[in-house]
């Protein structure tokens, strides 16, 4: 009798789990993986932002600038923090470490700061806050990318007037000033951000050569890395809450550094300051679109997607739904575990792991398919046609104004 053999699991063809389960669980494992949050980001994006504004695009340049945005900003924020972080600067700023604290540089600031090694955390924290401050690089270029989007637009397609590449303004006509004004707005704060990153590399530099010896480095080192340890070590719920989202350390990937929370938090936060004034750069229409959507999607990209599937766990909880999986904490085991668990049913293992892949395929799959479908294609089509609602009505007020 034929076998398959899925996520380690081996079937007889009575047994077969089916394409679909198998497809689904391997998007799973690549959530579920090392570099979970990382990978299964860039698919989320990939899949709420190109694909969707693809299907909207309003010209060729508008297909264009946003394929280029939405490409370049998932593979910059969430495979170039581990990059950076873990095969450059760790390499680089760790060097004078002894070999036994090297390992540590991995481990979550706060986590250091409970074991209240006081030591052992002069030398480490500087140090990693070094390497924060030099994966603060992303943050920054992701400001950028809006603004190389629009030099992009400029030189390739001619345009710099949004009403012309939203193809709104069907008389297209090109003006020169405000493509002059586009330029110098990029260049400007393309060379803004770099300063920054200059004196990020420089506040480094010092944090490596004198932050185990100054009191002051280590307040700084600490604020930048666990700023809920330093300001709220009495309220667990706000210790959390801020060393989740404002904390721009890196998180431990069994060993390696990764893509953190906070670090996601920083590149919407910082990249929203690019999109808004670089649209602002581009007219009215270009600002107000921007200001409709990227409230609503950086707040997804940030909590939005976790806070839905807690809620989702929630809901099948209370109806008694994924009993064998979601426990009383809405705590769901992992795709690597099935398997064991499924081993206590004896004979019917089999059955019992397709089952429990189904149940694990609904809790992680349903908010996924939200996001496309609400996130994505929603969003971008309400935002294209919003759009074009508000300068229509704009334009008929012109036209009854010169009437008049």
């Amino acid at each position: 009798m034929k076998t398959n053999k899925v996520n380690n699991v081996t079937f007889t063809n009575a047994g077969n789990i089916g394409t679909g389960l198998k497809v689904a669980s391997k998007i799973i494992g690549i959530q579920e993986g090392g570099a979970g949050l990382s990978n299964i980001r860039f698919i989320q994006d990939s899949a709420t932002g190109l694909i969707p504004k693809a299907v909207f695009a309003r010209s060729k340049a508008d297909l264009g600038e946003n394929t280029f945005l939405e490409l370049s900003e998932s593979i910059l924020v969430y495979y170039f923090p581990t990059i950076l972080g873990e095969n450059i600067f760790r390499k680089l700023y760790s060097k004078k470490l002894p070999n036994n604290l090297k390992k540590n540089i991995s481990t979550p600031a706060y986590e250091l700061l409970k074991s209240n090694n006081l030591s052992d955390n002069k030398k480490l924290l500087p140090v990693k806050a070094a390497l924060a401050l030099s994966a603060f690089a992303i943050p920054l270029f992701e400001y950028t990318l809006n603004y190389f989007k629009n030099l992009m637009t400029l030189k390739v397609f001619k345009q710099a007037d949004f009403e012309n590449i939203a193809n709104l303004n069907k008389n297209k006509n090109n003006d020169k000033k405000q493509a002059e004004k586009v330029e110098r707005s990029a260049k400007k704060h393309i060379a803004l951000a770099a300063g920054i990153y200059s004196g990020c590399l420089a506040l480094s530099g010092i944090l490596i050569k004198k932050g185990a010896n100054s009191k002051f480095l280590q307040n700084l080192s600490e604020l930048i890395l666990a700023p809920g340890t330093k300001f709220f070590k009495n309220n667990k719920k706000k210790t959390d809450f801020f060393n989740k989202y404002l904390s721009i350390d890196f998180a431990n990937n069994s060993g390696k550094l990764a893509l953190s929370r906070g670090q996601l938090t920083s590149c919407v936060l910082v990249g929203g300051a690019g999109y808004f004034g670089a649209s602002k750069d581009r007219g009215k229409q270009n600002f107000l679109e921007t200001l409709f959507r990227y409230p609503i999607v950086g707040f997804y990209i940030i909590c939005g997607n976790e806070l839905l599937e807690k809620g989702f766990r929630k809901f099948l909880y209370k109806r008694g739904k994924c009993k064998e999986l979601i426990n009383e904490n809405l705590e769901v085991p992992k795709l690597k575990d099935l398997a064991e668990i499924s081993k206590k049913y004896g004979k019917e293992a089999n059955s019992m792991y397709k089952k429990l892949l189904k149940q694990k395929v609904l809790i992680a799959g349903l908010p996924l398919l939200f996001g496309i479908g609400v996130m994505g294609f929603f969003i971008a089509g309400t935002s294209n046609l919003f759009t074009k609602l508000r300068y229509n009505r704009e334009q008929n007020q012109k036209q009854k104004s010169i009437k008049k």
